[in-house]
């Protein structure tokens, strides 16, 4: 059989809802229902899909939830190797660009991992990351922690993060109902989960092969 030219995911341009979420953030973290499940459009080409991802909108800005499991290993994560870590990359554009190959101020790269801070590096980290070749950079947010929770379970993790409205450069729901978003669960020993196109192809420095969340 004739191996495709170019990757089912790379033809097309993906869009799925993002449900408001109408509760907070809280110490014990954020429950999202099956409703904020996000999908994974890697499946069409039959790559892994090992976590569920949820996530939700509201004015204070964004909530997230991921779920890995089957894993037989514990999650490699470093604070000090945080881009070579297992965990979850998230990027938005606070004005869903897609014609551009460069990012640009409202381009934002977040990166969650479920441990690898801390004493024993038992203790969850998150950071805004720069993206590479960017025009502009998001405004900074300092030294302010974004807020991540996570727990271990038998087979993988289960983590839990909202990032502010004020660490997102641009970000007015009221205004701007779409937003440009890829994701990347990324694990040692399961691979790749990814919303559209893999790592095969530089979504992680290009906003043009970026979805969108249109905001319901």
């Amino acid at each position: 059989m004739t191996e495709p030219i170019l990757a089912p995911t790379f033809l097309f341009r993906f869009s799925a809802p993002f449900r408001r979420f109408d509760g907070k953030w809280t110490p014990s973290g954020v429950e999202l229902d099956e409703t904020h499940r996000l999908p994974s459009f890697g499946e069409l080409e039959d790559r892994p899909v090992f976590a569920d991802l949820r996530g939700g909108w509201n004015a204070q800005g964004l909530y997230f939830t991921v779920r890995v499991s089957g894993k037989r290993q514990m999650p490699w994560c470093r604070d000090s190797r945080i881009e070579d870590s297992d965990g979850l990359q998230i990027w938005v554009d606070t004005r869903d660009t897609h014609n551009v190959h460069r990012a640009s101020r409202f381009c934002h790269r977040f990166v969650f991992l479920p441990f690898g801070a801390g004493r024993g590096l038992a203790e969850p980290t998150a950071r805004l990351m720069g993206i590479n070749r960017a025009r502009e950079n998001p405004k900074p947010i300092g030294t302010r922690d974004i807020p991540n929770r996570s727990e271990q379970r038998v087979d993988g993790y289960l983590m839990q993060t909202h990032i502010p409205a004020d660490m997102l450069t641009g970000y007015d729901p009221e205004e701007h109902r779409r937003l440009g978003f890829s994701y990347a669960i990324i694990d040692r020993e399961l691979g790749w989960q990814t919303f559209s196109v893999g790592p095969e192809f530089p979504f992680v420095e290009d906003p043009s092969l970026w979805g969108t969340l249109e905001l319901v």
